[in-house]
């Protein structure tokens, strides 16, 4: 997974909501919505639980848990 990449949980408390990439290896990956999960606070994914989708954030846009949740929306 890229760093920036949006994705879906399938899995846990945020089933179905929109996260981002912010870190990842492979085996563990830290996601962040810039509300319930700010970039201080990241969440610990495991791969398998995550959907992909094709869209990836630039790196202004995931600077800030403002921006982040912009565009999320």
């Amino acid at each position: 997974m890229k760093i920036g990449q949006i994705v879906f949980s399938k899995a846990g408390r945020d089933k179905n909501k929109v996260l981002t990439v912010i870190s990842s290896n492979e085996k563990e990956v830290f996601v962040v919505d810039g509300k319930e999960r700010p970039l201080e606070r990241p969440k610990l994914k495991n791969p398998k639980h995550l959907k992909l989708t094709g869209y990836c954030l630039s790196e202004e846009e995931y600077r800030s848990n403002k921006a982040l949740k912009a565009a999320l929306k």
